[in-house]
């Protein structure tokens, strides 16, 4: 009920209930997870929630460079530490797919010095990454680079560095708010992929969980002059993703919050734009909503990675808000989408963008890709054509046709491309659309 493929190139959003689970498809072989919940019910017959390892390990490249049949997942990040970020961690360590890099803040080794509570999946995280600290700092020893399967990567600050297992590892090991990533499993993507990170800020190591989520802006360029953009900010709240808009600004990083989607933090909460006023009672935050909006492309997309929202919010049943999934819409061109609810609540599929080398991010209407499919298959042209579009490797049958939704962004360019290259009636100058691939 919740399968899919994984594009060419693209970015899908799990539906796990309130929780999130997204992959990003870099190309190749490369495939980058961010946080995972992978819940029990996923196996029942007739659940409403991905399993997502079983979908992984369905999905994910098997290079030849490992043995051509294990499932690699290339990059594994976690944004902090809860249970709906990392569930079913320890699943995924048991599995058959080889990690080959792991991204882990700071903020771990402060939870298990200070003995905070942390779930099972948690740890295990925690016992992995520090297994792959020790892999690194021995492979360093012998004057060997760590092989895939052991790397690792800390990202953000602390104030006690020198008391943890890091400590050790050369600063190539490190990344900090305002840098950015481009090295994946040991291949430089400089050209294909950049993560630019945002948070966690130093100032904030010590605040609660939450407050200290990796936040990503994540390019993805096609070589055409066009990039598909994705804002990723974990469970931040008003006072944390608002310095992220404002250091920007103020350092001239603008082009950093450029958003074509939009990960609604801690799945489409109103603390993203309600806070206490100087009156101390709650209020709503124009101000962030305007930044947003600014730095939103014409038709940028906000998901909320949650279950169906209720008729009306509920204090202590909530995210996902109603008053969040409003106001995102008052900035936005195109409704938000819900992973709980796309396309129906009593079937949701798995919200799949694929990256067009034109159009960037492009939501997968799969009624119109079966269409074409078809065509194509009996034109002759089959996978080397769809190839083209960046959609080879989705099936049809995953999605029902109420999957379909159409792209303002995708009509309205196509359009322009052709008036522009042939003027109103006279042919085209140069072909458009489908032509060889």
């Amino acid at each position: 009920m919740v399968e899919t493929e994984l594009p060419e190139r693209g970015v899908v959003f799990w539906p796990v209930g309130t929780g999130d689970s997204t992959t990003l498809v870099l190309g190749g072989d490369l495939v980058l997870q961010v946080d995972l919940r992978d819940m029990k019910q996923a196996d029942e017959k007739d659940a409403v929630v991905a399993a997502v390892i079983d979908r992984l390990a369905d999905t994910l490249p098997r290079p030849d460079w490992l043995d051509g049949e294990t499932p690699y997942l290339a990059v594994f990040a976690l944004t902090h530490a809860d249970s709906d970020h990392c569930c079913g961690f320890g699943d995924l360590l048991d599995s058959d797919i080889l990690i080959g890099e792991i991204w882990a803040t700071p903020r771990l080794w402060r939870e298990i010095s200070e003995d905070k509570t942390m779930c099972e999946d948690a740890r295990l995280f925690q016992n992995e990454v520090e297994r792959r600290v020790a892999a690194t700092l021995e492979a360093i020893d012998n004057g060997e680079e760590p092989a895939s399967g052991d790397r690792v990567r800390i990202i953000g600050y602390d104030d006690d560095r020198d008391q943890h297992s890091y400590k050790d590892l050369p600063d190539e090991y490190f990344t900090f708010p305002g840098e950015t990533i481009t090295m994946i499993d040991g291949n430089d993507l400089s050209a294909t992929f950049e993560a630019f990170v945002h948070a966690p800020f130093k100032d904030d190591c010590a605040d609660e969980r939450n407050e200290t989520s990796l936040a990503l802006q994540i390019r993805m360029p096609t070589g055409t002059g066009t990039s598909g953009r994705l804002l990723l900010l974990g469970d931040l709240a008003y006072p944390t993703i608002k310095k992220i808009l404002d250091n920007s600004e103020y350092f001239g990083n603008t082009d950093r919050l450029g958003w074509d989607l939009l990960l609604s933090p801690h799945h489409c909460s109103k603390k993203v734009m309600y806070a206490k006023g100087e009156d101390g009672e709650e209020e709503r935050k124009q101000d962030i909503l305007d930044q947003l909006e600014t730095y939103a492309s014409a038709d940028a997309r906000v998901i909320a990675s949650s279950r169906p929202f209720r008729d009306q919010d509920e204090k202590g049943h909530n995210p996902p808000h109603l008053l969040a999934r409003d106001a995102y819409e008052e900035i936005t061109a195109l409704p938000v989408l819900c992973t709980g609810e796309y396309p129906t609540k009593d079937e949701p599929r798995p919200v799949v963008f694929a990256l067009d080398p034109l159009f960037g991010f492009e939501l997968v209407d799969v009624a119109e890709l079966e269409n074409k499919s078809l065509v194509m298959k009996a034109a002759g042209g089959g996978r080397r054509m769809l190839a083209a579009l960046g959609t080879t490797r989705f099936p049809a049958a995953a999605f029902t046709a109420t999957a379909a939704v159409p792209s303002p962004r995708a009509a309205t360019a196509a359009r322009s491309a052709v008036e522009q290259a042939r003027g109103d009636k006279a042919a085209p100058a140069t072909p458009l659309g489908f032509g060889d691939a």
